[in-house]
C-alpha cells in the first residue's frame, strides 16, 4: 500500500470512479447505495487494520491483548467481516452473500451505534443480475476499492474530514442525476451554510432536524459550533421517515466523527421519537432546521386532529399540502427561551389561503416569526422552484419581519444554480444588519404585514421594479437615417457586383 498522502480531489475521483462498475447496468439512484456502504466498510477496516497494526508494533504479538484494546476502540469490526477478508474471496462465488453477512456482523458488534443501519441494504438482490453477473459486479467493486490510491489508513488521509468530504461529495453527485427523488436526502450545501450561519447554533446547543435526509445540515450546523467556539460540546438529534436515507445519515455521522448524535428512523409528523422520557412530551431543542419535502400529499392528515401534542393547536394543514404539517411540528420542538428555526419552504406557504392561511396569521401574531428570505429557481435538486426560507424566533427583540429577496443573485449552471459565497454574505449582513436595503430587503411591521392579510409573498413587500431607460427619439431618428445612408450604399455596391459578373439588365 501506497504511504502518500491523499488529496481531497484524489479520494473524489477514485470513489466517483469506482461507479463505472455500474453504469449502464443499474440506475444510480439504486447502486449510490452500493457505492456509499463500500466506503464506508473500507475506510473502517482500513483504519481498524491500521490501530491492529500499531498496537502489534507497540506490545508484539499478543492476541488477547491486543483484542482487548480493540475492543475499547470507537466501533468493533468482527473477524472476517472486513474489507480486506471479502476482497481476499472476491473471485470465489457469492459475494454478495458475503458482504451481506459481514455487515450484519458489523450491526450486530456495535449496538446502538450501528444497529439496522444495513438492513435497507442488501448486496446480494437480483437487482445486480443473475448470479455470475452479480458476483462479477461485486469483484469489481471490490477491485476499485481495493486499488492503492484508495488506501485510507490514518497516516494517508490524516483526519476524518477528507473521508466525510467524499461521502459528501458523491451524495452530491448522486443528487444531480437522481431528479425529483433527490429532495429526499440533500440539501445543497450553500443553503444548508446559510442556515447554519443564520442560526447560530453554539457550545451546549441541542440542535434538530426533523427531516434529517443525509445528515448534512446537522453536520453543517455542528461544524458552525465547532468553528466559532472550538467546541464538540453540543448535540445532534434527527428523524428520517426513509430507511436506506436514515441508514446514509448514520454513515455519514459516522465517517464526520459525530459520535454525540440520536438520529431516529420513523415518519416525523405520524410517529415522532424524539420524546423525553415517558413519552408524553417532545423534545425541546435550542435549534431546529430542514428541509421538508414541499407540499407533501398524504402527511398524515387523517391523525392530525387527534395528535396528542398539539402541533396543530393552530389548524390543520390541507390534506393534499404537509408543508404547515412539518412547521408546526417544529414550532412546538423549541425551547421557550433559546428556540429558533430556520426552515426551507416553496412560495405557497407565504400566501396560500384557507387553513394555511390561518395558521401563518397565528403565527405571525404570536411574534414567531423573524425572516423571510426568498431564494434563487434552481438552487434545489429534483425542482426548478424558487423556494424561500422562513426563520422563527421564541424570543425576538421587535415585532417586524424582515424580508430579503435574494432571488436574482446567484450563479448561473447550466442545470443547477448556486449561491456564491459573496450571495451568502450579502444575505447574512442584511440578516444581521436588520435594515430595508432598496430594492432588497424590507423591515415590515406587524400592522403592514396585517394591512396584506398576513399575505407574506415577498413582491409585496420588496419592490424590485427596475424603471426603463427614457427613450431618445431624436437619437432614434438620426440612428435610423443614417443606417437607411448606409443601406442605399450597400446596395449600389451589391448592384456594382452583380454587373460586373454579367448579371445586370
Amino acid at each position: 500500500m501506497s504511504t502518500k498522502a491523499i488529496d481531497q480531489s484524489d479520494i473524489n475521483k477514485a470513489v466517483w470512479a469506482a461507479c463505472d462498475t455500474f453504469r449502464g447496468v443499474i440506475s444510480a439512484d439504486t447502486y449510490k447505495d452500493f457505492i456509499l456502504t463500500m466506503l464506508f466498510l473500507k475506510y473502517i477496516s482500513d483504519l481498524y487494520k491500521d490501530e491492529y497494526n500499531k498496537l502489534v508494533a507497540q506490545y508484539g504479538e499478543n492476541p488477547e491483548l491486543i483484542r482487548a484494546m480493540m475492543s475499547k476502540q470507537r466501533f468493533v469490526l468482527p473477524e472476517g467481516a472486513s474489507f480486506w477478508d471479502l476482497y481476499e474471496k472476491r473471485y470465489e462465488a457469492g459475494n454478495g452473500e458475503r458482504i451481506d453477512k459481514a455487515l450484519h456482523a458489523i450491526e450486530e458488534a456495535n449496538g446502538s451505534k450501528l444497529k439496522n443501519v444495513f438492513q435497507d441494504i442488501s448486496f446480494n438482490t437480483d437487482r445486480l443480475g443473475q448470479e455470475k453477473q452479480k458476483n462479477d459486479l461485486l469483484r469489481h467493486l471490490l477491485d476499485d476499492f481495493g486499488k492503492d490510491i484508495l488506501d485510507l489508513s490514518s497516516e494517508r488521509v490524516g483526519s476524518l474530514d477528507i473521508i466525510g468530504n467524499a461521502y459528501e461529495y458523491l451524495i452530491k453527485h448522486f443528487a444531480a442525476g437522481s431528479g425529483a427523488t433527490a429532495g429526499e436526502y440533500y440539501t445543497p450545501p450553500e443553503v444548508s451554510t446559510l442556515l447554519a450561519t443564520v442560526l447560530e447554533p453554539v457550545e451546549g446547543d441541542q440542535i434538530c432536524d426533523p427531516c434529517t435526509g443525509s445528515g448534512s445540515l446537522l453536520l453543517k450546523c455542528g461544524a458552525m459550533v465547532r468553528k466559532n467556539s472550538g467546541s464538540k460540546k453540543y448535540a445532534l438529534f434527527g428523524q428520517e421517515a426513509i430507511g436506506s436515507t436514515w441508514a446514509l445519515a448514520k454513515m455519514n455521522m459516522f465517517l464526520h466523527g459525530e459520535d454525540n448524535h440520536r438520529i431516529e428512523w420513523g415518519d416525523t409528523i405520524r410517529n415522532p421519537l424524539l420524546k423525553e422520557k415517558g413519552g408524553s412530551r417532545l423534545i425541546h431543542f435550542d435549534v431546529v432546521t430542514a428541509n421538508p419535502p414541499f407540499s407533501l400529499d398524504k402527511w398524515g392528515f387523517e391523525d392530525a386532529s387527534n395528535d396528542h401534542f398539539g402541533r396543530f393547536r393552530r389548524g390543520i394543514p390541507p390534506k393534499t399540502k404537509g408543508d404547515y404539517a412539518f412547521i408546526s411540528h417544529m414550532i412546538e420542538t423549541l425551547k421557550p427561551e433559546t428556540g429558533r428555526m430556520g426552515v426551507v419552504v416553496p412560495h405557497g406557504v407565504l400566501f396560500r389561503a384557507s387553513s394555511e392561511g390561518k395558521i401563518r396569521q397565528q403565527l405571525i401574531e404570536e411574534n414567531l416569526l423573524d425572516t423571510v428570505i426568498g431564494l434563487p429557481e434552481k438552487l434545489f435538486f429534483g425542482t426548478g422552484i424558487p423556494a424561500a426560507i422562513l426563520v422563527f424566533k421564541k424570543q425576538k427583540t421587535d415585532n417586524n419581519v424582515l424580508f430579503i429577496d435574494a432571488s436574482r443573485e446567484f450563479k448561473a449552471g447550466k442545470n443547477q444554480n448556486q449561491l456564491t459565497p459573496e450571495n451568502i454574505q450579502k444575505i447574512i449582513d442584511t440578516y444581521k444588519a436588520r435594515e430595508s436595503v432598496d430594492k432588497y430587503a424590507y423591515l415590515a411591521s406587524f400592522d403592514e404585514i396585517k394591512e396584506n392579510d398576513f399575505n407574506l409573498n415577498i413582491p409585496r413587500y420588496v419592490d424590485t421594479f427596475e424603471k426603463e431607460a427614457d427613450i431618445d427619439l431624436v437619437a432614434v431618428r438620426n440612428e435610423r437615417v443614417q443606417l437607411k445612408g448606409e443601406l442605399q450604399t450597400l446596395e449600389a455596391e451589391m448592384e456594382g457586383y452583380l454587373k460586373e459578373l454579367g448579371y445586370g439588365a
